[in-house]
């Protein structure tokens, strides 16, 4: 049998060699066919090696959270942790941004010609606007959306939309609230992995989601912020099955759902991770593990909460709805509209595979390595006859999380809706495979990969959506 540390390395080098080949391939298929739509395949980025102001801080973050990042987390007590893992995603987050600079690395991010503040103006009369915005979806309907606003339901939008109603307007604002809002998800997927496995694989994983290279893409992309609400809506899901105020968390989880349906049409697929929450907090009160009142237990402490989600996830849907808004003819046209363009020019042959490689960047290889570790700790939990080793079972609890968002992710490549810039669209799911490194011994070295692709990535492309 191979070693356990000998697989993870096989696992990590595995993942290498899918990015290497999906740069060679695609540079190939490109140069010879241009029907990639990107310069510098698989990635949406241009070849741009450069440093910017932020280039000082994203170095000394980086050094400090791989030297000091694990003890800290293992020794602060749990709120202070919190807040340190918050304020150090966020110093990471916008010192990566502000590589490029002010203006094109956060200002001038949602200001291009497919983002969202360029149709702001559109929504003067915004019942009246949502009335109308299937009809602006197709490319060759009236004045048609830009790429971003027809590709997502009108909640990106109004979102930006209110932001300027409110005197945050511009790209700078807008730059700002994806950049902090979405580091904040860190938190909610601490919170989530202690209710779900244990404080001390929390711990473990706090240095990852920190110092992930998916910071790259959450400064400052609408898609950081759509990650952060759709991880809140998990940690509450997580609080609600684990019997913590579970009507109010199960309302507020149901809520945060429903509008993540109604930022993008993809993030539906949040079910699945939702679901391995669910799972995992059955598995909390398993005869043998921490609650020995039976099987019949499991799901006790959120049953009575149900009717709270249901109504919670209800409410945005009724609400754009009742304004005008019909979401599946929207997502049915959106289809239409994306075959007409380069997504029906795109070879999913190369993507459906390729799209695998850009999750490798955002999640980094230490996660191919996690992943490694929490198959292993699936199978060993399920061969094992069920005991009161804790860890084992806690860890395993982590895996089905882990695994259920790899399954997300798997999903939506097969779909063909996801091909190219994946990197960005993904990040809501990429995020909940980072807790596996949690499983790695040696954190400091795994930590050091990490930071050093996020540095590489930031400093020799210029990424773009």
């Amino acid at each position: 049998m191979i070693p356990v540390r000998l697989r993870d390395l096989g696992a990590a080098l595995a993942a290498a060699l899918l990015v290497l080949v999906a740069v060679l391939v695609g540079r190939h298929i490109q140069n010879a066919h241009h029907t990639l739509f990107v310069h510098w395949p698989p990635v949406f980025a241009e070849w741009d090696p450069h440093v910017g102001p932020g280039t000082p801080a994203a170095v000394a973050v980086a050094a400090a959270v791989v030297a000091y990042g694990p003890v800290a987390a293992a020794r602060l007590r749990w709120r202070p942790l919190l807040a340190t893992a918050l304020g150090t995603a966020l110093a990471w987050t916008w010192s990566l941004a502000l590589v490029d600079g002010w203006q094109r690395g956060v200002a001038g991010r949602l200001t291009t010609r497919n983002e969202y503040l360029r149709v702001i103006d559109r929504f003067h009369d915004i019942p009246a606007a949502l009335r109308g915005f299937n009809g602006h979806i197709l490319s060759g309907a009236p004045a048609p959306w830009p790429a971003h606003i027809a590709g997502h339901p009108p909640g990106a939008t109004l979102t930006f939309v209110l932001l300027d109603r409110i005197g945050l307007a511009g790209g700078g604002w807008a730059g700002a609230w994806c950049i902090t809002v979405g580091a904040t998800a860190c938190v909610a997927v601490l919170v989530a992995v202690r209710l779900l496995a244990d404080e001390d694989l929390a711990r473990r994983a706090a240095p990852f989601l920190v110092l992930a290279p998916a910071a790259v893409w959450v400064g400052a992309s609408a898609d950081g912020y759509f990650a952060a609400v759709a991880a809140w809506a998990v940690a509450l899901l997580a609080l609600a099955a684990t019997g913590h105020r579970p009507r109010a968390a199960a309302f507020g989880s149901g809520l945060l759902f429903g509008l993540t349906c109604y930022l993008s049409y993809g993030l539906t697929l949040f079910a699945l991770i939702g679901a391995g929450a669910l799972v995992a907090a059955g598995d909390l009160l398993r005869p043998g593990g921490q609650d020995r009142s039976g099987a019949g237990a499991r799901y006790r402490p959120w049953l009575g909460a149900l009717p709270f989600l249901l109504v919670g996830l209800a409410v945005v849907p009724v609400v754009f709805t009742l304004a005008g808004f019909d979401w599946w003819e929207a997502y049915h046209l959106l289809i239409k509209r994306y075959y007409e363009g380069v997504g029906g020019t795109r070879p999913y042959g190369y993507w459906v595979w390729a799209n695998l490689a850009c999750t490798v960047l955002v999640v980094g290889l230490a996660s191919a390595a996690g992943l490694n570790r929490a198959g292993t700790a699936l199978v060993r939990r399920h061969r094992v006859r069920p005991g009161p080793d804790r860890a084992a079972a806690a860890e395993a609890r982590l895996a089905v999380l882990v695994l259920s968002a790899v399954l997300a992710v798997l999903l939506a490549d097969l779909s063909g809706m996801s091909k190219a810039e994946t990197e960005r669209i993904w990040l809501p799911f990429a995020l909940w495979i980072l807790p596996g490194c949690a499983l790695l011994p040696h954190p400091r070295a795994w930590l050091t990969a990490q930071a050093v692709l996020a540095l590489l990535l930031n400093h020799l492309l210029l990424t773009g959506w």
